[in-house]
């Protein structure tokens, strides 16, 4: 008799494997526990059924830093096929894969096929993992959306990737912004 594996989504795993593959990387730890948190207040603004999905995918959206991690230097697809390879569910593969905009940075870095092997998600979900990731500082501190993208451009540089795409990716992550927060007022009007 086989044995099927399931696709993981599990929350402390999710937890357990970023601590242990970003414990020599205290500030991408910090950043990392600090989206988690942030995403976890989100659930609000979601399905419950896709309230664990968001936290995990939080945990898990930076190991592409770590050493063990690491292939093409691009951390979102890196830990995306990371987790793939390891069996998690290919939708945090996913989500990991395309957070915070990591689409328009593939294009100039020629990953764009690569990454296309993870599809791209538009949801409530994916919009609160951007939410989360572009609301919290490098050391774990809460900061404005805008703020972020500032930080990010300084802390990258003027010719980074990143700073060659930000007209693109910068609307992208204002317009997720803006949905999860018209989601938060009307979940808080719910309540």
């Amino acid at each position: 008799m086989t044995t099927m594996v399931r696709p993981r989504v599990d929350v402390a795993a999710a937890r357990d494997l970023a601590e242990a593959l970003l414990t020599d990387l205290p500030q991408r730890w910090a950043h990392t526990a600090g989206v988690a948190g942030r995403a976890a207040e989100l659930c609000a603004t979601m399905s419950p059924a896709d309230r664990d999905r968001v936290v995990t995918a939080a945990w898990l959206h930076d190991i592409g830093y770590a050493e063990p991690v690491r292939d093409t230097g691009f951390h979102p697809l890196d830990g995306a096929r990371f987790l793939r390879r390891a069996g998690w569910a290919a939708r945090i593969s996913a989500l990991v894969a395309h957070h915070s905009g990591a689409c328009y940075v593939a294009e100039v870095r020629g990953l764009r096929h690569e990454l296309a092997q993870f599809p791209r998600e538009l949801s409530p979900v994916a919009d609160a993992l951007t939410y989360a990731d572009q609301t919290v500082g490098p050391d774990g501190a809460r900061v404005d959306v805008r703020a972020r993208m500032a930080e990010m451009l300084a802390r990258h540089g003027s010719a980074s990737d990143n700073a060659r795409v930000h007209h693109l990716r910068a609307p992208d992550i204002l317009a997720a912004a803006e949905r999860v927060e018209h989601r938060l007022r009307l979940a808080r009007l719910a309540a």
